[in-house]
């Protein structure tokens, strides 16, 4: 039995350890600090740029041409803003959801957070327990350890007083304390993961997507951008300032701008929004990666049924055997019971006269929690109390009645004393209200669903089947899965339900699924889920599951709710196929720039605009329709193949735009012998054109869509018609000819793209 050799530290020694620096203060990572937001947004690849243009600009002037500074000024403060909104969200839930040690001080067990331990604390340790220092163990009770997240050892270690325990491993079975011999970035954990409060971070294939778009933009801009300055400080030589701003003119629209910013920008509105919904993300490209999620894997107990149980009935198997004494004896021997043990805890407390002399705590690998009991007569056995097919011994009639019983959706526990069968208990658990709509959607979303569970088999299968989880009829019992990789994975990929899955089982399911090119989601909430969590593409505890189970995943569902799983994929969708349609724009007006670079290059004339018109087009067609566009609701799937799907957009679609605008450009330099009469002309045909590309991309059309793209055809139209305004951006158009052929080009080359867009949508199709 367990026994307290210490009451800690004293209050005072606390205090001394705190004032000298010795305690755990390695700051949750569950979001970014202010300064290191500020920084992300402020200093960039892209500011830089922008800012040595600016300064350019401003040396020359007019304040006009310099608007493109305060674009880029405000687009900051955006991001600035909504990630600190994100990190007020974040900060909040991680509270919530943090685990709270036990420690003991002046002789009493207190609750404390992990970041006020200090050095030579006495922490508690139960099952189900993250360990959040280093330390020695100075009490054992059947005490085991899960190294397997730091060392890659699948067994569980027994751990006996003097022995070491490391930061980010976790009691699965028994239970103890420890003196906590590092603490902070002194400990093990620390060390391995500085920037991080787990060892993974959540593979994004929208932010590798979006930087192997920027460099790709980045070569194409050098060579163009060198070009271009030489090519204006030529054609321009006798007015110096004039060359400045048509060469800042031409490298300004070749920077995306705003798609990293919208990129961070949407994660943070998604975390905000989910926040609402007490889901607390714990890593922001989590939300995109469970969009892609192509199976979930679900654990049954806390899952599709509720955690709290109730004893249904006892079958006796021999007929003088103390059953409820024994039961409540073991239910008290146990220090953390599971659901199964406090149901039966609640049906049958513990009597007088019944003594514990050893026990065996309950663990997911052995199946089975025991002791050695003593009667108030005197009289002595060693009871076990766990599934019946470990529990008792094969072909035993009795395991047929648990089958019966499980068949019928109940759990069965067997009691045996010295080997010989006592009882059956059957234990009732209740589905969740929610359950059934949750699988549904996943059903309509073409999400496969695998249910794993420790239960039977036929249990686990009974609970599917009231589902209507497809597959349900067919069960598994895990232990009789093939051994070859091959077949193991074939037999994973073709059954829905599995019963008497053991903790390192559930890995190799998660793995065997990713093996098979299937990016897999991972729930639960149980100590025995922790690995399958850890090695899933996406983990998902429930709130009141272990602090281990929290700690590794990267999706904390607060209110134990698994329906709020849909919303969480919902704003994957969202920011994904948003954050598609706008870098369409971005690398769009990215090609036309460049193309327009090369031609006016060769052409050796002035480049056709100043700063003012590319950022009233870039602003009309991009900018602020982006961020409609980023933030609004998308249910659409999400597919591979973002960085191919976007350049088939862009490419087409700049090409048309810089053909148009040039060809426009050139119409007007023999018509007029004016350059801000011609600048006007291409910038109105380089406007229609990116206009239609934010048609195409706008679709399909909601009334707000709609309304978007009109404001934005008007909002030009208005710089148009307004003196103030055609003063101000330096836009008149002079007869009817110039701007006529404008628009016609313009109208052809919008209808080319409409025509070239539906073309490869056919051939993406096929």
């Amino acid at each position: 039995m367990l026994t307290v050799s210490t009451g800690g530290l004293s209050t005072a020694e606390v205090a001394e350890r705190v004032a000298t620096g010795r305690v755990n203060d390695v700051p949750a990572r569950a979001s970014r600090s202010v300064g290191e937001i500020i920084r992300a947004n402020l200093f960039t690849r892209i500011n830089a740029i922008i800012g040595v243009l600016l300064i350019m600009i401003l040396a020359v002037g007019p304040i006009q041409d310099a608007l493109f500074g305060g674009v880029i000024i405000a687009n900051t403060l955006i991001g600035v803003i909504q990630e600190l909104r994100a990190k007020r969200t974040l900060d909040r839930l991680a509270i919530v959801g943090a685990a709270r040690p036990v420690v003991r001080r002046d002789g009493y067990a207190v609750e404390v957070d992990a970041s006020e331990i200090v050095l030579d604390d006495l922490i508690e340790l139960g099952q189900g327990d993250k360990i959040v220092v280093d330390g020695v163990v100075a009490e054992a009770d059947q005490l085991e350890v899960d190294e397997s997240l730091l060392t890659g050892e699948a067994d569980p270690v027994v751990k006996q007083p003097g022995d070491q325990v490391l930061s980010g491993s976790f009691v699965v079975a028994g239970g103890g304390a420890f003196t906590a011999t590092k603490v902070g970035r002194e400990a093990y954990a620390a060390r391995l993961a500085e920037e991080a409060s787990r060892f993974t971070l959540v593979n994004s294939q929208l932010r590798n997507g979006i930087d192997a778009i920027l460099r790709f933009v980045t070569w194409l801009i050098i060579p163009a951008g060198a070009a271009l300055v030489v090519s204006q400080l030529m054609v321009n030589r006798d007015d110096v300032p004039e060359a400045v701003r048509r060469m800042v003119a031409g490298l300004v629209p070749m920077v995306p701008e705003g798609l990293v910013l919208l990129m961070s920008v949407a994660f943070a509105v998604g975390v905000i929004r989910l926040g609402q919904r007490r889901t607390l993300v714990q890593e922001l490209p989590a939300i995109e990666g469970l969009a892609r999620v192509d199976v979930v894997c679900l654990d049954k107990t806390g899952t599709l049924t509720e955690a709290t149980m109730e004893v249904a009935e006892v079958l006796r198997l021999e007929a003088d055997a103390p059953v409820e004494a024994v039961l409540g004896a073991l239910g008290t021997a146990e220090e953390r019971p599971n659901p199964s043990l406090r149901a039966i805890i609640e049906a049958f407390p513990h009597q007088p006269g019944w003594t514990v002399h050893s026990r065996t705590p309950f663990s997911s690998a052995r199946k089975w929690s025991g002791a050695t009991l003593s009667d108030p007569s005197g009289g002595t056995a060693t009871w076990r109390l766990g599934a019946p097919e470990v529990v008792l011994p094969a072909g035993d009639p009795a395991l047929v009645e648990a089958d019966e019983y499980g068949a019928r959706g109940l759990r069965v526990l067997a009691l045996a004393r010295d080997g010989v069968p006592v009882a059956l208990v059957v234990i009732a658990q209740r589905l969740r209200a929610d359950a059934r709509d949750t699988l549904r959607y996943f059903a309509e979303q073409g999400v496969a669903v695998k249910v794993i569970s420790g239960d039977n088999a036929l249990s686990v299968g009974a609970v599917a089947r009231s589902l209507d989880i497809p597959g349900a009829d067919d069960p598994v019992d895990a232990r009789t899965l093939p051994e070859d990789p091959d077949a193991y994975a074939d037999a994973v990929e073709r059954t829905t339900v599995f019963g008497r899955v053991g903790p390192q089982q559930k890995r190799d399911l998660v793995k065997a699924l990713q093996a098979r090119g299937h990016t897999v989601a991972m729930t639960g909430d149980g100590v025995n889920d922790v690995l399958a969590l850890k090695d899933a593409d996406i983990g998902v505890a429930m709130g009141a599951g272990s602090p281990a189970t929290r700690a590794v995943a990267q999706i904390v569902l607060l209110d134990n709710s698994f329906a709020a799983l849909p919303a969480v994929v919902g704003e994957g969708r969202r920011v994904i196929g948003n954050l598609e349609r706008v870098a369409n724009l971005f690398l769009t007006k990215t090609v036309y720039s460049v193309l327009l670079a090369i031609v006016v290059v060769l052409a050796q004339v002035p480049y056709p605009f100043l700063p003012r018109h590319l950022t009233l087009v870039g602003s009309l067609t991009i900018g602020i329709p982006a961020f409609f566009l980023a933030l609004a609701p998308n249910a659409e799937r999400a597919r591979a193949g973002f960085v191919g799907r976007v350049l088939r957009f862009a490419i087409p679609a700049g090409v048309l735009a810089a053909a148009a605008t040039f060809g426009t450009y050139l119409y007007a330099r023999g018509l007029y012998d004016d350059l801000a009469a011609e600048t006007s002309a291409a910038t109105l045909a380089l406007f229609l054109v990116a206009l239609f590309a934010l048609a195409v991309i706008a679709r399909p059309y909601t009334w707000w869509r709609a309304a978007l793209v009109a404001a934005m055809g008007a909002a030009f139209a208005i710089v148009l018609a307004v003196p103030f305004l055609q003063d101000f951006f330096q836009l008149k158009l002079v007869g009817w000819r110039g701007p006529g052929v404008a628009v016609a080009i313009a109208v052809s080359a919008g209808a080319l793209l409409v025509v070239t867009e539906r073309l490869l949508d056919r051939l993406r199709t096929r």
